[in-house]
């Protein structure tokens, strides 16, 4: 399987994908140092989105910023990212539940069309479309949850973990399994059962988790990600 290629982009967004997407795939190594100004002509862009780029991506923990020697590649701990998964996989689970018993008629009739849609973009293997789609189908569920506290704090962790959530989907049968599992927490939120919206959730994080794991490993191991499933 290919790994996607650093794309060049204009916006803040473009690049942070961009870098995000070289580490993870192994391009540039743990300790690799990020010169701002060689990342501005590799871009074409002026030195300020990248600065923004590399503290969005240090708050990821994916660049080391140290005083004095500027910004390094960080090395990818499997615990940290466990940890971290984790975390948004309880977040994610509450969400689910208040989503389920707190949605309302149209927010449920909405957010059901969402994800019947998406089974086109299964179908055709559109990888980037369905990331798209998948980044709105966990903001429906924070926001019919109806919290904003919560939402603020599910929303910020979400997007620690993001370029590992895109990296995903480079798995064989990623986007399958995928839309399968949104399948039993939509299943679950339009019949009002929060029990099961939460386990469900929480299962899909789990196995996201997982996958990102398997990638992470792979990189490490010069293998093919498809190599490290069971």
């Amino acid at each position: 399987m290919t790994l996607r290629k650093a794309r060049a982009g204009t916006t803040v967004e473009d690049l942070v994908r961009s870098i995000a997407d070289a580490i993870i795939s192994g391009r540039w190594s743990p300790g690799e140092k990020l010169d701002e100004l060689s990342l501005a002509r590799r871009f074409g862009v002026s030195r300020t989105p990248i600065r923004e780029a590399l503290m969005q991506l240090s708050a990821m923990e994916l660049v080391d910023r140290r005083p004095n020697r500027g910004a390094v590649v960080a090395e990818l701990s499997q615990k940290r990212l466990g940890s971290m998964f984790e975390a948004m996989a309880e977040l994610e689970g509450v969400c689910a539940r208040l989503a389920a018993e707190r949605m309302t008629l149209s927010e449920r009739y909405a957010f059901e069309a969402m994800h019947l849609a998406s089974a086109q973009l299964v179908r055709q293997q559109a990888e980037v479309e369905y990331e798209g789609h998948n980044t709105r189908f966990h903001s429906a569920i924070y926001a019919g949850a109806h919290s904003n506290y919560l939402y603020d704090i599910v929303a910020a962790t979400r997007s620690r973990l993001a370029p590992f959530r895109s990296a995903q989907f480079r798995l064989p049968e990623r986007l399958t399994k995928s839309y399968k599992e949104h399948d039993a927490i939509v299943t679950a939120i339009l019949r009002g059962d929060g029990k099961a919206a939460e386990a469900a959730a929480r299962s899909h994080v789990g196995n996201v988790s997982d996958a990102s794991s398997r990638l992470v490993e792979a990189v490490r191991s010069q293998k093919a990600p498809d190599e490290q499933q069971a």
